[in-house]
């Protein structure tokens, strides 16, 4: 055994033997559970006036408390530990006290340091002449000064203190107290405030105030958004926003949020009161749940409403004209889905679109998959319900439509000789669709529909340099259905349509069952894929479709027209580590483009940029007059440790301006957090001058649990 180690055991022993009566006393005062300090130092002795001494590597625990010092020297009589500095002392995993001298009880919960500092989550910094500890709970300082900026005699003021003449900390509720506070920036006196309450920096979810929020826009003028939390419950919470800005404008924001067991929802919402429309209460509420419930089922909702079209623009809180309501139940399993969604549409305060556009649509599917060992391949069948209601009653405008469909599919492959893949595949759709509202429509209508389709597949593999590999695979695909499926039936949901690499070897390019791709056609194609070892890879995907006969039923269509549609040109490129591109084009006989789209990412350790490129030509049928020609890029520039910027910018090339654009820049260091975002958008094609707002934010470090980002290493002090 070293010395050192006899050392402490015969400090151990002598501290049992010398204070029993004082623990056993001091111990009345504990809290139920807690066990009485325990000494350990490297020797000890009793001086010439009886009191025990212990010195070198000298230690003093109780529970979750830990002292260190040079030495510590018991007093009988007084009952106490004088304590010889440097002292340091820790109070669980939040707290950190450094002091030169101190007085304390033996159970370490009661005394006073003096020249002392209080580290708070290693944040927050308390400096004062003295500290008094009263029951293991409270921290009480005179003349304090309080900051998380780095202090030191190159830098002595920090970029902003708190001094008040007296501070107490809550280490159980993990609040601060300030008396006579006077906020400093640079040493420069900004704001008083004769009491003031603050989170510690330990504490997430506590009532009080918030950070402000300075704010300006073009449409309600400058003003300050300042939050007060209400802590309810462990599990729910409710934010109040007074929203006072210069011009004749009040407004009142709210969140509440609530967790249960098997979910949680969160609802957002104003009211207001501004000149922009004089007498009127305007608002808006947002919501959304999710919860889990028994037998694996998921139950989801959202909630939109608003008292006016121009409310959620006005006060920048989105920039939607046409709401949405829905609440959805969905269930997943290994080869079963379950899914029913119901969905309200509306544009607040107005009838527009109202007598075209559906305001009530609803959705459910049950599909299951299934194999057969004795026919091989796989299965399916899928069972859908559709249902959408317009409010008008005019004859065709006003259309209402519902509709049951059950789909039984069947798909093998088989591989041949030579590495070929022959695939079949067989589908009977079975539907029955009733309208209203429409004279021309036939009601009630069912319909029964085959299909079937072969597909052939060869793909050549080559190895490369170092590893790399090359895949070409050519695919035909023959598919036919009958052509009487063709009907003047009107078509509700698949106005919208693509020519993607995901439907270039469908059965149909309908999005929705009111209609199914008809007659004989071929889908044709061929993939490559590069792979390399370094993690790189490219992949591009040609093809297009040949129709025995065209049928009309893509009429309108550029991309669909005809007995031929575009070619479709698709490419992706990823190189791992930092760039990724991808790339869709159709194009027709001419070679000329009927639709671009091109999708543009770079990353590495200052830079997240993503960059896209959109061009549309004109589509009546698509509800499209006019070309969409857009660009967008959305990336964050870390220029270092301190200062971020990032941008989101849609300019539209066809109008010559910018369609929306939103900046932001942030500067962060040890001890505070400043954001300033501006905004701006166009919220009407025929609108002139953009509307603008602006926000402006600042946070302290040391305050609350809500700032978990990274912050940099303090600057160097230099001589």
């Amino acid at each position: 055994m070293s010395l050192g180690a006899a050392a402490r055991i015969v400090a151990l022993l002598a501290w049992a033997l010398f204070a029993p009566a004082a623990l056993a006393q001091d111990d009345m005062d504990l809290p139920e559970g807690e066990e009485p300090a325990t000494l350990l130092a490297d020797s000890v002795e009793i001086d010439g006036a009886g009191r025990l001494v212990a010195s070198g590597n000298v230690e003093a625990l109780q529970g979750t408390t830990r002292l260190s010092a040079s030495r510590i020297i018991y007093d009988r009589e007084r009952d106490s530990l004088l304590v010889e500095g440097p002292i340091v002392l820790t109070a669980g995993d939040q707290t950190l006290i450094l002091a030169s001298a101190a007085e304390i009880s033996p159970s370490l919960r009661d005394g006073l340091l003096r020249s002392a500092r209080v580290v708070l989550d290693r944040q927050l910094q308390l400096a004062a002449p003295e500290i008094n500890r009263v029951g293991g709970r409270f921290l009480q300082l005179n003349k304090v000064v309080a900051s998380s900026c780095e202090v030191c005699a190159a830098n002595p003021v920090p970029l902003w203190q708190i001094r008040a003449s007296r501070v107490v900390h809550d280490q159980l509720e993990d609040q601060i107290y300030f008396d006579d506070a006077r906020f400093e920036i640079y040493g420069i006196p900004v704001a008083y405030l004769p009491r003031l309450r603050l989170p510690g920096p330990g504490l997430e979810r506590t009532t009080g105030f918030l950070v402000p929020q300075l704010t300006s826009s073009s449409v309600i003028g400058q003003g300050v958004r300042v939050p007060y939390f209400l802590a309810l419950a462990p599990n729910y919470d409710l934010t109040l926003t007074p929203h006072i800005t210069t011009g004749p404008t009040g407004s009142l924001e709210a969140r509440y949020r609530q967790a249960f067991r098997n979910g949680r929802l969160t609802f957002n919402g104003a009211l207001s009161r501004d000149d922009l429309r004089p007498g009127e209460t305007r608002g808006y509420l947002f919501g959304v749940g999710n919860f889990t419930l028994p037998r694996d089922y998921r139950l989801r909702f959202d909630v939109e409403a608003a008292s006016d079209s121009d409310y959620l623009d006005d006060y920048s809180i989105s920039g939607k004209d046409r709401l949405d309501s829905a609440i959805g139940l969905t269930r997943g399993k290994r080869d079963q889905w379950f899914g029913a969604e119901a969905i309200y549409f509306n544009v607040p305060g107005s009838d527009w679109g109202s007598e075209t556009r559906p305001a009530v649509v609803a959705d459910a599917i049950w599909a299951r998959r299934f194999t057969s060992a004795g026919l091989g391949g796989v299965g399916l069948f899928e069972l859908t319900a559709h249902g959408h209601e317009r409010p008008s009653e005019v004859d065709r405008v006003g259309r209402d439509v519902g509709r049951v469909t059950a789909r039984l599919g069947w798909r093998t492959d088989t591989v041949g000789p030579a590495g070929l893949v022959l695939s079949s595949e067989a589908n009977l759709l079975g539907e029955y669709s009733s309208f209203g509202d429409d004279a021309d429509a036939p009601d009630p209508s069912s319909r029964l529909i085959p299909a079937a389709a072969v597909e052939l597949r060869w793909p050549w593999a080559r190895g490369g340099h170092r590893g790399s590999a090359h895949l070409i695979e050519p695919v035909a695909q023959l598919v036919w259905t009958p052509d009487d499926t063709v009907t003047n039936r009107p078509t509700e949901e698949s106005v919208q349509l693509e020519l993607d690499e995901g439907n270039l070897f469908s059965l149909s390019r309908f999005p929705a069952y009111d209609q199914v791709e008809a007659g004989l056609r071929a889908n044709l194609g061929v993939n490559y894929t590069f792979t390399d070892p370094d993690g790189w890879s490219l992949g591009v995907t040609v093809g297009r479709v040949l129709r025995a006969e065209d049928l009309g039923q893509f009429d309108g269509y550029e991309a669909f027209d005809g007995a031929t549609s575009d070619w479709l040109v698709a490419l992706d490129f990823d190189l791992s580590r930092n760039l990724s591109l991808s790339s869709r084009s159709l194009f027709d006989e001419e070679l000329s483009a009927d639709r671009l789209e091109t999708r543009l990412g770079w990353q590495n350790d200052r830079i997240d940029l993503a960059g896209s490129y959109a061009w549309l030509a004109p589509s009546p049928v698509e509800a499209r007059p006019d070309p969409i020609n857009q660009w967008r890029i959305d990336g964050t520039l870390r220029v270092n440790d301190r200062w971020q910027a990032s941008a989101d910018i849609a300019y539209d090339l066809e109008r010559n301006r910018t369609a929306e654009a939103e900046l932001g820049l942030e500067y962060r260091t040890e001890c505070i957090t400043m954001d300033f975002g501006w905004r701006q958008r166009f919220t009407a094609e025929v609108q002139d001058d953009p509307t603008e707002s602006f926000t402006f934010e600042i946070a302290l470090a040391g305050f609350g649990g809500t700032d978990s980002g990274p912050r940099p290493r303090p600057r160097r002090c230099t001589r």
